[in-house]
């Protein structure tokens, strides 16, 4: 299952886009550029029920799960995704796949040999061809087949359509060697990833020509070279059907047919349990259902204890039942209508969960890691120091353990950007960014110039009374006058209204609990709340003792509702882009406008008027950091610059408690999250970094979008502050992690070209490090190089690592080879059924 936050296509074949902004950055202590020993890091096993081939049944039919059917079978082109690279996998010959521990390896089906044969003057690689290697006519794979695609991908002829061309321009010539199973590669200039070429493989008939690369092999593939050929592609069905290749030369497949069946992830459950697919990728929800149905198996025929109805006690059952045969009718009939449904839903859920028996989660850590991104292109994350902050600011183990630790799987935050725990040259150098402080945090804010009470300070650059101002005053239209005498009038009204609120709330708290006249006393108390406000408005001591502690009980409950609307709007969002129907929308309030200084909209939703209340005050340096009037404002009165002359501007938008600011604007980021159901850990980590910047002063601004729009319209196009997505593994972090990490560069129009760098922070040395990577043919020397990169991209704080991702796949227990791979590809002809089926095929079993 496709996960919202990878970007689509970032495949291998595809690592090649735009770049942008930032500086070179100075790096404070560089503890991942020593020259020490790699670190030994242990990666998490693949879980693929392992079986011999023999130990494997030949024949019958596996469905596998697929997000949606691909939208080209041709891996180079950009539309290219998961499912495209699933499915050829099992057509195409790939030269160099990734094992289990991350690093590529020769595969036996296709070469005999690969290697460098000459250094100097220019490298030179010898492929050795398997001798059995043919395409699926019957055509022998040889030197034709790597022209051609050399040509299609070397970037010097626009009218082939690709998404890339890293390492192909780096070519030469390519010649046929000794015999027709040599291929003799000649590069113009060192390339250390030379293994990441030429896989997958195409026939010279799809990369020949313009048309059939661009067009033909987006629908088909007619001619392929792996354990099984392509059979048919319904769109009706949602289905790409894969059949043996009867011509294939190794390890027959031991599957007749394989089926990419398309299912939503939301339906993958449901697909499931009617024995619809026998893969399917899952998330922790339907893992969860899955223990639970396999757990109670033995329970006889009892009541399951969860799911629909089990959370019912036996007393809101009995009540159930009383309404459901009661004298009221109408009451009666809603009554059975809902026990009806209910029924209805414990019948399916229960027939569900006796399917999803027949199988067991599979589960590792995905090749792919999921990283806060911190737009540095403008804002305050242009600072470096405020990048820097925001990420001295997250516990990385704790947001670890939100998704990893449920599971049961090592929650170890990931210390490097261009390797995975396990991989060769694996090595933690978040050590040159530091470790999470909150202090240190805070200073780094500090002297970027973020201080508290800063979002209330007017610019440093602009005087009291200055010609600005008074423009912006002077009546943005005609009659200004006499609608500041109108709007001033409402705002006192407003006040009083306010006030009387707080006075009602206090007096009913302080009769709660008397008995008889209870009703009548509620009632005379606010009348006479309204009146007592009325009379405070104008007379400054008439203030009791026993007032002020109901106004403080009254403030303090005030900033505890502000502190519950704060989580409950990052929990809902503030709205989902797109739609119309946005919560919380609202008329904006216009404060009044003299004296200089032009009206303030303010713009929030109703029930977090009460925070808003609260920050407004304490701005005015009425209340304390808790919400309870300052000691020094306790006066007859109210508190001193509470209650400002008619026709006095407004305090400028409320900040959050302890919220930084500048030139009196507030510290706020927008943190962009995706909205649909699948991405629920994904805003279950956002929200749990938007506490953690709260306790160093920085807002957040959570705005949850539609999935289909995540990336595309908000990561990619850089309208966003922070995100949350991943990138996927590599074995050739010098090729795949330059466009990710490179610095942005000026376009002739004068925008910023970002290649996949949608950060937008890079600077000449990381350039400088990937380029003398690639150029390095000592596999040691060119980890070293990637090491030191790697530790000035966490100086540069615009992408900070977070965890390695959750792999979890339902497998139809019978089956043997065949799960969460972690690393690995899979190896298609091996996978099959360890039990030979009594009758019928796989496929058509009723579960």
């Amino acid at each position: 299952m496709s996960h919202v936050g990878v970007p689509r296509g970032t495949v291998r074949k595809r690592r090649s886009l735009a770049l942008l902004t930032t500086g070179v950055l100075t790096i404070p202590v560089l503890a991942g550029c020593s020259s020490g020993s790699e670190e030994t890091s242990r990666g998490v096993p693949q879980d693929i029920a392992p079986a011999a081939r023999q130990a494997v049944s030949d024949g019958s039919t596996v469905n596998w799960a697929v997000d949606a059917l691909p939208a080209t079978f041709n891996a180079f082109q950009a539309d290219a995704d998961s499912a495209t690279t699933r499915i050829t996998g099992a057509l195409l010959p790939a030269l160099f796949p990734m094992d289990a521990s991350g690093q590529p390896k020769l595969n036996p089906d296709y070469l005999e040999s690969a290697k460098i044969i000459e250094r100097e003057p220019k490298q030179v690689v010898l492929y050795k061809l398997n001798q059995q290697a043919v395409w699926s006519d019957g055509r022998e794979i040889g030197a034709p087949d790597f022209v051609a695609q050399w040509r299609a991908l070397r970037g010097k002829d626009s009218a082939f359509w690709t998404a890339r061309n890293s390492g192909y321009e780096r070519i030469e010539k390519i010649e046929r060697g000794a015999d027709d199973l040599q291929v003799r590669v000649t590069f113009s200039k060192p390339y250390a990833d030379w293994r990441s070429l030429f896989s997958p493989l195409y026939p010279k008939e799809i990369t020949g020509s313009p048309d059939a690369f661009n067009d033909g092999a987006r629908t088909t593939l007619k001619n392929t070279a792996g354990p099984f050929v392509l059979r048919s592609v319904s769109k009706a069905k949602g289905t790409v059907t894969l059949a043996r290749n009867p011509r294939w030369w190794g390890d027959k497949a031991k599957l007749d047919t394989l089926v990419f069946r398309a299912v939503a992830a939301g339906d993958r459950t449901q697909a499931l349990a009617d024995g619809t697919v026998d893969v399917a990728d899952i998330d922790a929800s339907t893992a969860d259902r899955i223990t639970l149905a396999r757990r109670d198996r033995g329970n006889n025929g009892q009541p399951l204890a969860h799911g629909p109805g089990s959370e019912t006690t036996p007393a809101a059952a009995l009540r159930s039942w009383a309404l459901a045969h009661g004298s009221d009718e109408e009451a009666a009939e809603i009554a059975q209508a809902a026990r009806e449904k209910n029924r209805k839903a414990v019948v399916a859920y229960t027939a569900e969960q006796k399917g999803l028996r027949d199988f067991a989660v599979r589960k590792s850590l995905e090749p792919a890691y999921t990283q806060l991104a911190l737009n540095g292109e403008s804002g305050p994350l242009a600072d470096d120091r405020v990048r820097r902050a925001v990420a001295r600011a997250l516990d990385r183990e704790e947001l670890a353990r939100t998704v990893l630790g449920p599971l049961g799987l090592p929650a170890k935050p990931l210390g490097s950007h261009l390797a995975l725990a396990g991989q060769p040259g694996y090595k933690d150098g978040s050590g040159a960014l530091g470790d999470q402080n909150t202090k240190e945090a805070q200073a780094l804010l500090a002297d970027a110039g973020w201080t508290r009470g800063g979002a209330v300070q007017p610019p440093k650059d602009t005087k009291a009374g200055s010609e600005a101002e008074k423009k912006g005053a002077k009546g943005d239209a005609p009659g200004t006058e006499e609608d500041a005498e109108k709007e001033a009038a409402e705002g006192t009204k407003d006040d009083k209204e306010a006030k009387s609120e707080k006075s009602e709330k206090a007096e009913n708290e302080k009769k709660a609990g008397q008995a008889g006249e209870e009703e009548k006393a509620g009632k005379k108390t606010e009348q006479d709340g309204e009146d007592s406000t009325t009379e405070d408005s104008t007379t400054e001591d008439s203030t009791t003792e026993d007032s002020t502690a109901e106004s403080e009980k009254a403030d303090r409950a005030s900033a505890d509702r502000a502190s519950e609307d704060s989580a409950a709007s990052r929990d809902e969002g503030l709205y989902i882009v797109g739609e119309d129907n946005k919560p919380g929308a609202h008329a904006p309030a216009q404060a009044v406008s003299t004296g200089g200084v032009s009206a303030v909209h303010v713009l929030a939703p109703a029930r977090t008027a009460a925070a808003q209340s609260a920050a407004l005050l304490r701005q005015a340096g009425a209340l304390g950091e808790d919400g309870a009037v300052a000691a020094q404002d306790k006066q007859p009165g109210g508190a001193a610059g509470a209650y400002a002359p008619v026709g006095t501007a407004a305090p400028a938008p409320a900040a959050a408690k302890g919220q930084l600011g500048k030139d009196g604007k507030a510290l706020t980021l927008r943190f962009v999250l995706p909205s649909g159901p699948g991405s629920q850990s994904l805003r279950s980590v956002g929200d749990k970094i938007a506490v953690m910047l709260e306790k160093i002063g920085i807002g957040t601004e959570i705005i949850k979008v539609p999935d289909e729009s995540y990336f595309k319209d908000h990561v990619a196009s850089g309208a966003y502050d922070l995100a949350l997505y991943s990138w996927p593994a590599t074995a050739y972090p010098a090729t795949d992690g330059r466009p990710i990490y490179a610095k942005p560069e000026p376009a002739t129009d004068g925008s910023l070209l970002v290649e996949q760098n949608y950060t937008r922070v890079g600077t000449d040395h990381i350039d400088q490090l990937f380029d003398q990577a690639a150029a390095e043919l000592d596999e040691k020397a060119a980890r070293e190089l990637m090491k030191q990169a790697d530790a000035r991209i966490w100086a540069a704080a615009g992408s900070i690592p977070l965890f390695q991702r959750p792999q979890l796949v339902a497998v139809d227990k019978k089956l043997a080879n065949v799960g969460a791979f972690g690393f690995a590809a899979p190896r298609y002809q091996d996978i099959g059924f360890k039990n030979r089926q009594a009758a019928g095929s796989p496929a058509d079993r009723k579960k």
